[in-house]
């Protein structure tokens, strides 16, 4: 089991491990009875996470002599709401949850932001844990402390900063997930890798082949160390997003528009697949990014089966809407994450309208 410890400011009460290998749960339940950060626990998920994965982990926990309850809500993005978030938070308070009690989230990112963001609020804040349970959340969401709920008309536009006091990373979970989520998360790693480590971006190319036989999760083990890794750097250097973080948004603001566009029906990792080849595109557009390294990374990104086109159905001038709500805007002015090479990315707020507008227009023919 590899460790990995997010260090923040200096402060330990606020430090955490990120736990890493293939079926710890029984490892990670004793490291949580060692933890003593609650007296009682929440295990807080979806109704198809919870047909999976919800009697065994209530088990674990038990057979450890835990006190620990399971709370579900539907699955899927159209959860993440502010309403889910008060009827969990009810449903707490009804089962005599305490400023003593613990939340703990095993689920993909739907699961993990909103508990979060339950947690960081319920009676001003109690502690909770990250079980992640899709390669999206392994690699991305559960890292940093980012939680929050999406209003109808864009995302996460309610959250916190909340930093979990551990994540525990099971690729054993992968084994039940289907190849759509599989795709959402490689497309995350993708992104560390052109943002941060061309080396990984070497090995993503070499493995392509392997890393689509979904049914093993084995080989994902030191990928996600390593994206896991990229974050946990930036992380430190950069809680809040003031700064370097913002690279982290790599394809997530054409990517985040697009998913809104479309009603949230494109998965996140496709979404954010279709923005890093709008970043791409105008990276090269503005004269940042080598054609050769844009033709290279695009052709990865088709052969690894990441979508790299707009569905021609969607709005142009949505589209460039949602981009204007974006929530990291600042004032008229939106961000764009470039590419100068792989592992050199900038943020460049003056990207011209009209230019984005054709970006998104070429990216649907």
């Amino acid at each position: 089991m590899n460790r990995i410890k997010i260090n923040l400011d200096k402060k330990i009460s606020r430090s955490y491990d990120l736990y890493i290998g293939k079926d710890i749960q029984d490892r990670a339940t004793l490291l949580i009875a060692r933890g003593n950060w609650a007296k009682r626990y929440f295990l807080i998920t979806d109704t198809n996470v919870s047909d999976l994965y919800g009697s065994r982990v209530l088990d674990t926990f038990r057979s450890m002599g835990m006190p620990v309850e399971m709370i579900t809500f539907p699955a899927g993005e159209a959860s993440k709401t502010i309403h889910t978030a008060v009827a969990v938070a009810e449903e707490l308070l009804g089962r005599g949850a305490d400023r003593t009690s613990g939340l703990i989230a095993l689920g993909g990112g739907v699961v993990g932001d909103l508990t979060g963001f339950i947690a960081s609020i319920f009676m001003r804040g109690i502690p909770y844990l990250q079980f992640p349970t899709t390669l999206m959340a392994q690699v991305d969401s559960s890292i940093g402390g980012k939680t929050g709920v999406d209003l109808p008309m864009a995302k996460n536009m309610l959250g916190t900063f909340c930093q979990p006091k551990a994540v525990f990373t099971d690729v054993g979970f992968l084994k039940t997930l289907p190849v759509a989520e599989y795709m959402n998360g490689l497309a995350e790693i993708v992104k560390c890798a052109i943002i941060d480590d061309p080396g990984l971006l070497d090995l993503l190319e070499e493995q392509a082949v392997l890393l689509m036989n979904v049914g093993e999760p084995e080989p994902w083990v030191p990928i996600v160390t390593r994206a896991c890794e990229i974050k946990k750097k930036i992380v430190e250097i950069d809680e809040k997003e003031q700064g370097l973080r913002r690279i982290l948004n790599f394809g997530h603001t054409l990517g985040h528009a697009v998913e809104a566009e479309a009603d949230y029906a494109i998965p996140h990792g496709e979404a954010v697949s279709m923005g890093m080849a709008g970043a791409l595109n105008l990276s090269e557009k503005l004269g940042h990014l080598p054609v050769s390294d844009r033709e290279r990374i695009m052709g990865f990104l088709q052969k690894a089966g990441l979508p790299v086109r707009i569905p021609g159905g969607l709005s142009t001038e949505g589209v460039i809407s949602r981009m204007q709500r974006d929530k990291k805007k600042e004032g008229k002015v939106v961000h764009f994450v470039l590419l100068r090479r792989p592992g050199m990315p900038f943020v460049n707020g003056g990207v011209p309208e009209s230019l984005i507008r054709e970006t998104i227009e070429g990216l649907k023919r």
